[in-house]
């Protein structure tokens, strides 16, 4: 009973997602073949290695003056650069994103920062629609070239709030509003025709899931900071779980639907995809713009001040094996 599994992955209070992933990358088919952990090593200067950082350590390296927003603007698009052929995380990246990030500093060293993602480059998902010098498509050849009239309301928060929005994210075409006959499903999820499949990070023959499946990669591959995902049922959530991240579908009216393409507006919403539960509460705090039935709550300013580390002490988790298992609902992919 009490020996030591020789193959078990020993854990510690201290561990972190970058030790993990070295761990598992070192173990398994990771990206690259090589592992992510070459590619860990890759920083914007010799003196920041901006990999893995969270939203308050960016925010404390850019106040301290050891990096710049433009310059880790400029780090995020040589990953993107290096890894999105083999990835197919990103469909386009923002032309602007650099000058943005210039304006953003310069306002940083006036003295003046917008709010809690001033100067943090973002990924947002392929349907919510940026009035910029990118597209809006949903990942169809049908609205290639097509300009949207305005931003998303989301989208002018986020920028109202100082983020860097620096390039729209592959999804499953449509947000998976399209056929689902075993043929392309389940292995197509992550597909569309601007962007191709999305492959899983550490495993490139693997899925990485839909139908926000660019904004888990490009958060789980380090080509962002944070990520803007949307859901109906499953499309923020599934992607987070299969490369590692931390994924939240808001409930349905916190999160303004204005400037998304929709499935249903009875269950969609657009939500935070990060590294951790951390990142995840601040960007949903710049992404609330409540609506409908939601109106007229109570709601916080912010949702960092719900974080507690401790939260799971003492906490046994179980399932009910009569539905969470594959025998009920499997993935349908061979050796899942």
């Amino acid at each position: 009973m009490n020996q030591q599994n020789p193959n078990r992955l020993e854990l510690n209070h201290t561990i972190t997602r970058r030790k993990f992933i070295g761990t598992t990358a070192a173990s398994g088919a990771a990206l690259l073949g090589g592992g992510l952990t070459s590619l860990l090593s890759q920083s914007v200067s010799a003196d920041f290695d901006f990999l893995e950082k969270s939203i308050p350590e960016l925010q404390a390296a850019m106040a301290s003056g050891q990096v710049s927003s433009k310059e880790l603007v400029k780090g995020y698009l040589r990953r993107i650069a290096s890894l999105n052929p083999l990835l197919n995380s990103v469909i386009e990246t923002n032309p602007n994103a650099v000058s943005i990030a210039q304006h953003l500093d310069n306002e940083r060293r006036r003295g003046q920062v917008r709010g809690p993602l001033h100067g943090i480059p973002v990924l947002v998902k392929d349907n919510i629609a940026t009035d910029d010098n990118m597209e809006t498509t949903a990942g169809s050849l049908a609205l290639l070239r097509s300009h949207v009239p305005a931003d998303a309301l989301i989208i002018q928060q986020l920028r109202e709030a100082g983020a860097v929005i620096l390039g729209k994210a592959n999804l499953g075409e449509w947000a998976n509003f399209r056929d689902d006959e075993a043929e392309t499903y389940p292995l197509a999820v992550g597909w569309s025709a601007r962007g191709g499949s999305t492959n899983n990070a550490y495993d490139l023959s693997y899925t990485s899931w839909g139908s926000s499946s660019g904004s888990a990669n490009g958060a789980a591959a380090n080509l962002c900071s944070v990520a803007v995902g949307t859901e109906t049922d499953g499309s923020i959530t599934g992607p987070s779980a299969v490369e590692n991240i931390v994924g939240l579908k808001p409930t349905l009216g916190l999160v303004s639907q204005d400037g998304i393409i929709p499935i249903a507006h009875e269950q969609d919403t657009a939500g935070p995809m990060a590294r951790s539960v951390t990142d995840v509460a601040i960007l949903l705090g710049v992404l609330q713009s409540p609506f409908g039935e939601v109106i007229g709550h109570q709601l916080p300013d912010e949702y960092t001040q719900f974080l507690d580390p401790n939260a799971l002490d003492g906490a046994v988790i179980g399932r009910d094996v009569r539905f969470f298992e594959y025998s009920y609902y499997g993935s349908g992919i061979p050796g899942d």
